[in-house]
């Protein structure tokens, strides 16, 4: 699958450790980059739907991630 939206990625050209913070708190600097970021919805629904594991995507961290999953989970379940 090419992923177009990673040619306009803020993140292009950023040093890629920062976005694999080892605490919650070291995102931040991560989460800055993405809220500037024009592509910043495909990314975090790219990792939504890849179930990643790692890293910070479209501005959300792991943790951030499940819960989003959660939630949608719950609605779903609520809906049907």
């Amino acid at each position: 699958m090419e992923l177009l939206w990673k040619n306009q990625a803020a993140c292009r050209g950023v040093d890629p450790t920062i976005f694999y913070p080892v605490t919650e708190e070291e995102a931040e600097s991560a989460k800055a980059v993405c809220g500037q970021c024009s592509v910043r919805q495909g990314c975090l629904d790219y990792a939504l739907s890849y179930r990643e594991r790692d890293g910070v995507w479209g501005g959300a961290t792991e943790r951030e991630r499940r819960r989003i999953l959660r939630r949608r989970q719950r609605e779903a379940r609520k809906a049907s």
